[in-house]
């Protein structure tokens, strides 16, 4: 992960429908690295799914009055990364009551790693969380990506919180 300077080309925009194919690509990718680290919770969804999702709008849960966006970074016309984002409040009674600007999904296309593309993207999110009222900005990663880790607390300040645990339950 480098601090190397953003892609002057890239463009940082809203999804539309007609960018699904490319985000499907970059979704699968992403998960094709998640199943290598992860196998057992993990796989490889088929592709058309993933276009059918982000073409209908349907990467968001639909829960009246939410707000939700989808950006895409493009570089001379190809998508190479995207990010899906909601406001949310937590449902823990314990928690203050504050609006999260929560990072859903954000994937960047391998060969486009350490070029600053994830950083404009989550910066783009974190810039419209708080124009919409939110307060932090929130996402989950998979533990075992040391690489995602380095990169939310390193380079883009996110600190870790909460954690989540999973035990198999076989019978």
């Amino acid at each position: 992960m480098s601090d190397a300077p953003y892609p002057a080309a890239i463009e940082i925009r809203p999804a539309v429908p007609d960018d699904a194919d490319a985000i499907a690509r970059t979704f699968i990718e992403s998960a094709a690295y998640h199943a290598e680290l992860d196998p057992e919770r993990y796989w490889i969804p088929a592709v058309e799914t993933i276009s059918a999702r982000y073409r209908e709008g349907l990467q968001h849960p639909s829960h009246a009055g939410r707000k939700d966006v989808t950006f895409v970074a493009e570089l001379s016309g190809e998508i190479v990364g995207f990010l899906a984002a909601r406001l949310e409040q937590s449902p823990d009674a314990m928690h203050r009551e504050m609006m999260y600007c929560h990072i859903a999904e954000i994937a960047v296309r391998r060969e486009r790693w350490n070029q600053g593309i994830g950083g404009r993207l989550l910066r783009a999110a974190e810039d419209w969380g708080q124009r919409v009222g939110a307060e932090f900005a929130s996402l989950e990663y998979l533990a075992a990506n040391e690489r995602a880790s380095l990169f939310y607390q390193k380079h883009m300040g996110y600190r870790v919180v909460s954690s989540i645990a999973v035990k198999r339950l076989s019978r």
